[in-house]
């Protein structure tokens, strides 16, 4: 089939308006990054709501970077929607300790599949996932959609940001093209199941769930924290986040990207006392302001994502001690582990 036939039967699927999302629960939906954290997260949820034909293939069964392989699955299974969740994920340090890797990788992915999705002819929606690093430093707080390049991303960030932002503008490029009903959600900061215990790509919350534990099982009496603890941050849990993707496919269909927060600050020093309560750490909170403290806030401006009638529903105290109690299974599952291989 030629390009311009398939793009030509896209429009047509885009345009018919014929059922929503939520009514075509029999129809295929790829879900690709589905062991990820939000990919993960997006799989239980159209689960919970009757999805029958939920498309998901691991990375040794379909390398995402890899266009032929891409191009060879959307042609054989035909999709009717795609929601991208895949890609290398990591902190500033991680991604600045591998800039080409970070920003190749993820190019490659989100061309491949957006490529794909429109050449196939069956997409009738696609649904990328962006990120609040898209945003420049300086950006008014706070900050809405329309801040997206006002100024360059912040230092460190730019390796995993500019494929975000080249991701909103290529969703853009071909839904002016050839009609793709092409959608972009840009959440702020995550946490919840699947959110990784440190390594190179933790984030805040599990490495200070790991820190705080280790200090009460090993009796130490304080717990240092970079930075002065003064920062504002926000966080929205992954469950939430796969809410409002859900609202986006059924209800959404624009050329600008939506903003997906919580809408609600906590300072840096307040999520840490939280984890030491839910831990139930007794020791001190030593904080070592020699280190940066980063931006003095990020907060995404989510009054459109409201309008279309999503509300968050897990409050961080207890998305906390979801993942708390994650984690002691998790230890608990290593230490069963260890003592199997050594009986």
């Amino acid at each position: 089939m030629s390009s311009q036939r398939r793009s030509s039967e896209a429009v047509v699927a885009n345009g018919d308006g014929a059922i929503s999302f939520l009514a075509d629960k029999s129809a295929k939906v790829f879900v690709a990054g589905h062991r990820g954290m939000v990919g993960s997260a997006v799989h239980r949820k159209l689960a919970a709501l009757g999805f029958t034909n939920v498309l998901v293939r691991t990375r040794a069964e379909l390398d995402l970077a890899f266009q032929p392989a891409v191009e060879a699955f959307f042609d054989a299974e035909r999709p009717r929607y795609v929601i991208l969740a895949a890609g290398k994920v990591g902190g500033v340090h991680a991604s600045s300790a591998a800039p080409a890797e970070y920003l190749t990788q993820n190019l490659r992915i989100t061309v491949n599949v957006v490529e794909a999705a429109q050449r196939c002819g069956s997409v009738r929606k696609l649904l990328v996932l962006a990120s609040s690093t898209i945003y420049p430093e300086d950006a008014p707080q706070p900050m809405p959609e329309s801040a997206l390049l006002s100024g360059p991303p912040a230092p460190g960030s730019e390796w995993y940001a500019i494929p975000k932002i080249a991701g909103i503008k290529m969703c853009q490029a071909y839904r002016a093209e050839f009609g793709m009903d092409a959608i972009v959600a840009a959440p702020n900061n995550l946490y919840g199941p699947r959110d990784p215990f440190p390594s190179e790509r933790s984030h805040v919350i599990p490495a200070l769930i790991q820190r705080f534990h280790h200090a009460k099982a090993t009796g130490a009496r304080e717990v240092a924290v970079w930075g002065s603890g003064a920062p504002l941050r926000e966080f929205t849990h992954v469950d939430d986040l796969a809410d409002a993707l859900v609202v986006l496919m059924d209800r959404y269909s624009g050329a600008e990207h939506v903003n997906v927060g919580s809408g609600s600050e906590v300072s840096v020093r307040e999520l840490a006392e939280a984890v030491r309560e839910v831990v139930g750490y007794e020791g001190r909170v030593a904080w070592d302001a020699s280190r940066p403290d980063g931006v003095a806030r990020r907060l995404l401006d989510s009054s459109k994502m409201r309008k279309l009638g999503w509300e968050p529903k897990v409050s961080l105290r207890d998305g906390i001690k979801e993942l708390y109690r994650i984690y002691l299974r998790h230890q608990w599952d290593a230490r069963i582990k260890r003592e199997l291989a050594h009986a």
